[in-house]
């Protein structure tokens, strides 16, 4: 269930620096029923959205800002909660992308969703049209590798140095945000990732020159891995997914691979997605989401000892 509340304050209101969860000037603007209001027996879940505006190096000096949509239980003023890294499409933060962290973030975990493209325009997202596509096509190979993993490092970080972040963090993207999903997993504070149709990967295109090094930096992923695409992606053919899955695995990654049949790119876009939104395959696909980040994140496993699991012959 989520409810919009009628005090929700405005953009201009909502964007600010910092955060007070017991400030009476923080707005409640969603409120969830699940099972973590169970654990703590009975109050609701709020999201409280704000932003950061974080200095980057990579390209210069320059400003990225990073939107924060933080869940809050009134009457837990200390509660803690583990943290995700959304990154968007080549859109920005649009509104499907804030909806999408809002359902991460209403169900305990702070999430933090940077702007990418803050080396060419402002933090507002781009439009689902022609004019909008294209730039972000166009600033999608102008950006610097680099530059991607700074913003992925300080998205990290500023969830981290969080009063009210247990330090356990997870990422997660869509298209353009699947791939830098995927690199911010190379991050060893990252302990989970989920990729839905990340592009360019298995082309070795994305970034300045179109000249990135995802697939060998498979390695150094330490954490657990979730790759999700449709059967039908036109962006990630099937021979592409093939060597995405086959690097992985020779790469000795703990991932999980799922195909969709009949599933097209962007089928979890709920607005202009050229009728390619499947609402019931994207409610699956959270869930196993929800799966992974609940059994890394919010689980203490302590360190891997090794051990490999002795599977009986029997059935």
């Amino acid at each position: 269930m989520l409810l919009i509340d009628s005090s929700a304050p405005t953009k201009s209101q909502n964007n600010h620096d910092g955060f007070d969860p017991s400030a009476s000037n923080s707005y409640p603007i969603v409120v969830v029923a699940g099972n973590y209001l169970e654990a703590t027996n009975g109050p609701k879940m709020l999201i409280k959205e704000f932003h950061k505006n974080v200095s980057t190096t990579a390209s210069g000096q320059g400003t990225m800002r990073i939107f924060i949509f933080h869940p809050v239980i009134p009457g837990y003023p200390h509660a803690k909660f583990p943290g995700v890294v959304v990154f968007s499409e080549i859109y920005q933060v649009t509104g499907p992308v804030q909806r999408f962290a809002r359902q991460i973030a209403s169900q305990g975990y702070i999430v933090a969703a940077p702007s990418s493209y803050h080396e060419f325009t402002g933090p507002e997202a781009l439009a689902y049209d022609v004019p909008g596509t294209d730039s972000g096509n166009e600033w999608k190979i102008k950006k610097t590798i680099p530059a991607y993993d700074e913003d992925a490092e300080l998205s990290v970080t500023t969830l981290l140095n969080m009063p009210t972040c247990t330090g356990r963090i997870g990422t997660t993207g869509m298209c353009l945000g699947g791939h830098l999903a995927y690199r911010c997993a190379i991050d060893s504070r990252v302990s989970a990732g989920v990729c839905y149709f990340a592009t360019d990967i298995h082309s070795h295109s994305l970034g300045l020159d179109k000249k990135d090094d995802s697939l060998e930096r498979a390695k150094d992923i330490k954490g657990e891995l979730v790759m999700i695409f449709g059967k039908n992606d036109n962006h990630v053919p099937p021979e592409g997914r093939d060597l995405i899955r086959k690097t992985l695995h020779e790469a000795g990654v703990e991932f999980s691979f799922y195909e969709i049949a009949g599933a097209q790119h962007a089928f979890i876009r709920d607005e202009l997605s050229k009728d390619r939104y499947d609402a019931a395959i994207t409610k699956v696909c959270f869930e196993m989401m929800m799966e992974v980040f609940g059994r890394r994140l919010r689980t203490e496993l302590g360190e891997f000892s090794g051990e490999k699991l002795k599977v009986e012959d029997i059935c």
